[in-house]
């Protein structure tokens, strides 16, 4: 038995009760999945790979790079010809049935609500030190500030997401012409300093296994672009829109990512780079440090919470639409499913919050165990999505051909390339496999996905699915 859905989206076809509304921009897109891919991992955590690789990093970020390249170009392929909110969950479901679509739609609904955690604490423990409060108040405020911004229409925004995040796009252009200017000697004080640190180490000091061990630490560094395909049903031409802001988003990722740790690796001595756990490690920081920048540490500190508190707001926005999405397909409860006249779906964004928060308050409470294997679970959830991307794409893109639903959004070497792809990701996989912490990851993960996929499996099966289900679904 498998499951189909019609070729429309069941979100925009459906009555207006539950129909999103239109309005985002292909530039609302791209800045909101450039928000959402620039946290403060990019700040924070550069460092873990360039201290297990060297300047070989470079290499691991080109292999993840490119895994995510592909698999957003599967998945724009079938957004362009099947737009929908839910995204990769309705296109499990009309590759796999319905209960793979319910177990991919919560999985992702899951590790949003609890990234949004983790950004919210983040942010939220840097602002308290800053005045000297509790860290629970600046995160109520940031929670209620983004709930009554994700209510409002979606246009709206969009656009205030655009400039939210456009100000981390200005910081990250701004750090690399300072220190392409800063390593080429231009700045006052300085001279050109060419190829010297990397001389000293070699290019790949670790060998071949620091590479792997980078590999795994900036695997998932591009996560957070598939939102573009979440809000792309809410666009005014999701074609277009999703094939203008995927295309643009991959390009400016791959040069701020790869632009920044290049920099990084020619400026600062291999002894000085490694992980960092507040604003004063980061690498970013000691480049500034060494163009004489006042107050570095205090500029990165507002640079993270910037990032931070952006990358939650479009965690408030994705889950909240997503989790409209599994109403409108039978797999949430139907009062989910429902908007307002600007095609908000209010409900869906106040549970998604609540849930959001009491995720922050776990963090506070931190129960021995269940926080560290509830955040290890969500590190794992991206290669799930984009093994379920994958798998669908080749089980869905001969029907787009029979049907003549492709657009001119298309997969390149649609017949290799994603086996490709599925082969580099189970290598990630297996490199997981090899080091302690990676398969607690990867035991983690298959848990929380063996929970959801048994309630999938018992829950599309019930009665109550077969009432709430979208007319639209048809089984065959």
């Amino acid at each position: 038995m498998s499951s189909t859905l019609p070729a429309a989206s069941t979100e925009t076809s459906g009555t207006a009760a539950t129909s999103l509304g239109r309005g985002l921009k292909t530039r609302h897109l791209t800045m909101m999945g450039l928000g959402s891919a620039i946290g403060a991992g990019l700040f924070l955590g550069t460092g873990v790979g360039i201290s297990a690789a060297g300047p070989a990093v470079l290499l691991a970020y080109v292999i993840a790079g490119a895994i995510t390249v592909c698999i957003m170009q599967m998945l724009a392929e079938m957004v362009a010809a099947r737009p929908s909110s839910g995204t990769f969950s309705t296109y499990a479901e009309m590759a796999f049935g319905p209960s793979a679509g319910f177990t991919i739609g919560w999985l992702y609904w899951f590790m949003m609500i609890m990234i949004m955690a983790v950004e919210i604490t983040g942010a939220s423990a840097i602002i308290a030190a800053w005045f000297g409060i509790s860290a629970w108040i600046p995160a109520l405020v940031a929670i209620v500030c983004f709930t009554l911004i994700n209510f409002a229409a979606v246009k709206n925004y969009g656009e205030f997401e655009f400039w939210f995040a456009l100000i981390k796009v200005l910081v990250i252009v701004a750090f690399l012409v300072l220190g392409t200017l800063l390593w080429l000697g231009l700045l006052p004080g300085t001279s050109f300093m060419g190829l010297e640190n990397v001389r000293e180490v070699g290019f790949m000091p670790n060998g071949w296994g620091g590479v792997a061990t980078a590999l795994l630490a900036v695997a998932f560094a591009f996560g957070g672009i598939e939102l573009v395909t979440i809000a792309a049903a809410e666009s005014e031409d999701p074609e277009v829109a999703v094939h203008s802001a995927i295309r643009t988003i991959i390009w400016r990722i791959s040069v701020f990512y790869i632009g920044s740790v290049l920099l990084i690796v020619l400026l600062l001595p291999f002894e000085q780079i490694g992980g960092a756990s507040n604003a004063s490690e980061s690498p970013f920081t000691a480049v500034l440090s060494m163009a004489n920048i006042p107050g570095a540490v205090g500029i990165m500190e507002a640079v993270i919470v910037i990032a931070l508190l952006s990358a939650c707001n479009t965690q408030v926005y994705g889950s909240s639409r997503f989790l409209h999405n599994l109403a409108v397909r039978g797999d949430a409860p139907p009062a989910f499913a429902a908007t307002d006249a600007r095609g908000v779906p209010m409900r869906a964004v106040i549970v998604s919050v609540l849930f959001g928060f009491g995720a922050v308050a776990l963090q506070y409470w931190n129960p021995p165990g269940l926080l560290a294997f509830l955040l290890n679970a969500v590190g794992g959830c991206l290669i799930v999505i984009w093994f379920a991307i994958a798998f669908s794409f080749l089980k869905l893109h001969p029907q787009l051909v029979e049907s003549g639903e492709l657009t001119h959004v298309r997969m390149w070497a649609p017949h290799w390339l994603p086996w490709a792809t599925i082969v580099l990701a189970a290598g990630i996989v297996a490199l997981m496999l090899t080091n302690p912490d990676g398969r607690f990851q990867v035991m983690a993960v298959a848990i929380v996905v063996g929970v959801i996929a048994a309630a999938g499996a018992i829950w599309t099966r019930t009665d109550t699915f077969a009432r709430n289900a979208a007319p639209e679904r048809t089984h065959q």
